[in-house]
């Protein structure tokens, strides 16, 4: 069986004008990973990300040696456009400070686009599922015995709740889950897909990087 590993990008930049970019502990997270993945002996064979920033400079600072491809696919659904579709009168102000705050909208809006409440200009869940599964496809269809993989948490939830036939709501609840730069393993074949592994961050498990463990 081949193995594919998705990673979460690392901390991006939650509260700044553009939050598509590493923040400074992003970097350290990212060059953590790639770290640990080295010292397990666990080399790529191919790399992939999303078209996001934030995804290919999470892969940059893991500093590994293959010139990787690109997939949108694997890029996060745009919870902007899903705010302004499900509000159209008025977002809710929400501090960024109030991080619950941020994250209960998050999974309330996520939850009523799935169930078709409104209409998002971006895309459907339907579209958005569909592409999830079409980078899947992308990333398995391949020689590679060792596929590494750096997108976000809604496609990380995506690709986990549908490995396991789990409900549509379960995507959201893996989502709020996952941590930055963290590690999600998969093996698979020509004929199987299966869930080996999630949400590990070993590389962060120290009393000194008590504060590196973050999810946005």
């Amino acid at each position: 069986m081949a193995e594919l590993i998705i990673i979460r990008h690392a901390q991006a930049s939650y509260g700044a004008a553009d939050y598509d970019q590493l923040s400074e502990l992003g970097q350290k997270q990212a060059a953590l990973v790639g770290a640990a993945l080295k010292e397990r002996g666990w080399h790529p064979d191919r790399v992939i990300t999303g078209t996001l920033k934030r995804q290919i400079d999470t892969l940059a600072a893991m500093e590994t040696d293959i010139a990787p491809e690109t997939h949108p696919g694997l890029n996060e659904y745009d919870f902007q456009d899903l705010l302004t579709a499900r509000f159209p009168t008025g977002m809710p102000e929400v501090s960024t400070e109030d991080r619950r705050a941020h994250f209960r909208i998050l999974r309330e809006t996520v939850l009523a686009w799935q169930l078709d409440a409104f209409k998002a200009k971006t895309e459907s869940w339907q579209d958005f599922t569909d592409r999830v599964e079409a980078a899947r496809m992308f990333a398995t269809d391949t020689p590679a015995k060792k596929v590494l993989i750096v997108s976000s948490g809604g496609v990380i939830g995506q690709m986990v709740a549908a490995s396991l036939g789990a409900p549509a709501a379960q995507m959201m609840h893996l989502n709020l889950q996952i941590k930055n730069t963290a590690i999600t393993r998969f093996v698979f074949s020509q004929s199987a897909f299966s869930l080996h592994e999630f949400n590990a961050t070993a590389h962060l498990d120290h009393p000194d990087r008590a504060n590196f463990l973050t999810y946005s």
